[in-house]
């Protein structure tokens, strides 16, 4: 009879268990693209929602938010489809990605993100929602260097105004870092929104990126994006025109 040493067993036991782990490591001259796209619907699928809430919100024109603030933003945090009562117990209601603008005024890559806690209202008759937080300068979004930030503590929050022309102009809108928007059945309005987290998703970061990322990461874009994002800069480009 054949004896296995304990090392041995422990080497046989591990390599049984691999195929349950996420893959994580890739063949040489295999594709890392293809590899990851396996466990990364929910971000791709993510990534595709927020196109669609930037090019809706060109298209929305009257009850749009301003093209003077998108134009300017340093930063754009958008999170879609936050379900109705999904918040009751200040638990994880929302997970959407944050785009930092560069020094050369070229959007970054996405990052993704929570938010938790906080409270807001839902429009009327909106069974979902999307959240659209417009940052305005970079001193807004510079506390995500330390992975996470909240709302009204870190950076203050004010409901944004609404319109292609509109403008920050009441005394909450201009000192605010942060300009927050719902939307609701196709109608973007400015909500108060406060006490929510924002924090990196280290799970869908991972997943789509290989590698955990901290905030300099996000701020300062040092991953490649991949083509999954490819839809959402098309929509950051018509945010020009």
């Amino acid at each position: 009879m054949k004896i296995i040493s304990r090392p041995a067993t422990s080497i046989l036991l591990a390599a049984a268990l691999l195929p349950c782990v996420v893959p994580v490591f890739v063949q040489a001259g295999e594709s890392a693209t293809v590899r990851l796209r396996k466990v990364t619907g929910n971000e791709t699928e993510r990534l595709e929602n927020v196109a669609t809430i930037l090019n809706e919100l060109m298209a929305a024109r009257d009850n749009a938010i301003p093209k003077e603030l998108i134009d300017n933003a340093a930063a754009l945090i958008l999170i879609p489809s936050v379900k109705k009562g999904a918040f009751i117990f200040g638990g994880e209601f929302g997970r959407g990605v944050v785009i930092v603008r560069q020094k050369n005024g070229s959007w970054g890559s996405p990052g993704f993100v929570t938010l938790k806690g906080g409270s807001f209202g839902f429009q009327a008759g909106g069974e979902t929602t999307d959240l659209v937080l417009v940052v305005k300068n970079r001193s807004g979004i510079q506390k995500l260097s330390k992975n996470q930030f909240k709302l009204g503590v870190d950076a203050s929050v004010a409901a944004g105004p609404v319109g292609r022309s509109a403008s920050a102009n009441t005394d909450a809108q201009m000192k605010a870092k942060i300009l927050a928007y719902s939307r609701s059945q196709g109608l973007f309005a400015g909500i108060s929104l406060e006490g929510g987290t924002i924090k990196l998703d280290d799970d869908a970061n991972i997943a789509v990126y290989g590698r955990k990322l901290n905030g300099k990461d996000v701020l300062e874009s040092r991953f490649q994006r991949t083509e999954a994002s490819n839809n959402l800069y098309v929509a950051l480009g018509n945010t020009k025109k």
